[in-house]
C-alpha cells in the first residue's frame, strides 16, 4: 500500500504543476528572434503572420529587441495603426528591449516609431484572448486583420479566479483525499 501512496502522491504533484502551467503568463520575444522588429522583406515575413500562430492571453509579455539609435516601438490606436500615424501614440518606446504587459483582452497595436518604416509594414497587432475564451478554445488566435473593431472577444468573468486554477485545486484535493483514504 505504501507504494500505491507514493505514485498517487506524484500523480497529484504532476496534474498540480500541468493545471499551473495552464494560468502561468508568458513572454513573447516578438517575431520569434531578436532582430525582427524592422521592416519585412516580404509579406510572409510579417510580423502578423508570427501573432497570428500564437496565443496571447491577458498577463502575457511581448519583448522586443531591437537598435534604439535607430528604431523604436509605438502603441497606437486602430486608426494611428492603419494610417501609420506617428504624431499621437499611446505610449512610445525608445530603450532597445520593450516590455508590453498585455493586461486586457482585445486588439493591441503597435507600429515603429522610424519615419516610413510602418508604411513599409513594421507593425504588429496581437489579439488578446479574453479569460473565457482561455478555457475554452484552442484554436489559433484570430487574425490580427485590419478590419477588427476593438475587442471581439467575450466580456471577462466577474472572478478572477482561473478555471485551469479552480479544477486543479480540486483534483488535488480529489487525490489528496483519496491518497489519505489509502492510507487508512
Amino acid at each position: 500500500m505504501a507504494g500505491f501512496s507514493s505514485i498517487a502522491a506524484a500523480s497529484v504533484l504532476v496534474v498540480f504543476l500541468v493545471m499551473l502551467s495552464f494560468s502561468e503568463a508568458r513572454e513573447f520575444l516578438v517575431g520569434g528572434k531578436a532582430d525582427a522588429w524592422a521592416v519585412p522583406s516580404s509579406e510572409s515575413q510579417s510580423l502578423n503572420k508570427w501573432a497570428e500562430s500564437k496565443r496571447f492571453n491577458t498577463g502575457d509579455i511581448l519583448v522586443w529587441k531591437y537598435d534604439s539609435a535607430k528604431d523604436s516601438v509605438l502603441h497606437v490606436t486602430k486608426e494611428d495603426y492603419v494610417n501609420c500615424n506617428m504624431s499621437s501614440p499611446i505610449k512610445q518606446y525608445k530603450d532597445g528591449e520593450t516590455k508590453i504587459v498585455l493586461d486586457k483582452p482585445g486588439p493591441f497595436y503597435f507600429i515603429s516609431g522610424t519615419k516610413d518604416h510602418c508604411e513599409k509594414g513594421q507593425k504588429l497587432v496581437v489579439v488578446v484572448m479574453s479569460p473565457r475564451n482561455r478555457a475554452s478554445t484552442i484554436s489559433p488566435a484570430p487574425s490580427p486583420a485590419v478590419e477588427i473593431d476593438g475587442p471581439a472577444v467575450a466580456p471577462a468573468p466577474t472572478s478572477t479566479a482561473s478555471p485551469f486554477k479552480a479544477a486543479g485545486v480540486l483534483v488535488v484535493a480529489a487525490l489528496m483525499g483519496f491518497s489519505a483514504a489509502l492510507l487508512i
